[in-house]
């Protein structure tokens, strides 16, 4: 039975209240974590600064500006749909990111931001160039960050499963962004190039003889 009016009954307000106060604490316990443990003094954090910009800088030189917006339109898909499953596994405690560059999120900003976008568009930039398929490189690229780097990662303490998810788990969430990040910016080139048509259309036909 669906429950009328907008007031919280007292039973909600204290169980939110009680909510609040719990992630504020742990948010004020993970700063702590990483003032002690992950902060500026710590060659881990200098990691995640260097994974976070050197595929930026790379970027920069390697990408084909002329397809900017598409790139960009794809890159952030990837960044948009790995941070979401990055940030719940993470908020789950499915996994964890025991050193962090910034302490305030839950996911790692180097990956999420950077290395993996970066990547994807690289390769997405190179398959379109080359005329080769999109899905067979993607995913060899997905294996190679869910069975290589990962694996690497969780040997030197960077990235820590918790629970029942494991490379595989990784691995399929990469298939569901790279079919995602593809489809959805086929869908806007296909939307953008059906309008680019039909204004074409129309200039045309609106054409006719300069009165003078």
């Amino acid at each position: 039975m669906i429950k009328a009016g907008n007031s919280m009954s007292d039973a909600q307000k204290e169980a939110l209240k009680k909510l609040i106060k719990e992630q504020q604490e742990g948010a004020v316990q993970w700063l702590k974590y990483w003032q002690e443990f992950s902060a500026f003094d710590t060659w881990q954090f200098w990691f995640h600064v260097v994974m976070f910009v050197s595929p930026l800088i790379v970027l920069y030189f390697a990408m084909d500006w002329k397809r900017a917006l598409q790139l960009g339109f794809y890159g952030f898909n990837v960044h948009m749909w790995f941070a979401y499953i990055d940030d719940f596994g993470a908020t789950q405690a499915l996994w964890t990111y025991p050193y962090k560059m910034i302490p305030f999120i839950s996911h790692s900003v180097g990956l999420d931001a950077s290395l993996v976008p970066v990547s994807f568009m690289l390769v997405y930039q190179w398959t379109i160039k080359h005329k080769k398929n999109y899905y067979l490189y993607t995913l060899l690229l997905s294996l190679f960050l869910s069975f290589i780097l990962k694996p690497i990662f969780v040997m030197h303490k960077l990235f820590k499963f918790n629970a029942w998810v494991n490379y595989f788990h990784l691995f399929l969430s990469y298939i569901v962004i790279l079919v995602l990040s593809k489809v959805i910016t086929d869908i806007f080139l296909y939307l953008q190039k059906n309008a680019e048509k039909k204004g074409t259309k129309v200039g045309t036909k609106r054409k006719g003889p300069v009165l003078k």
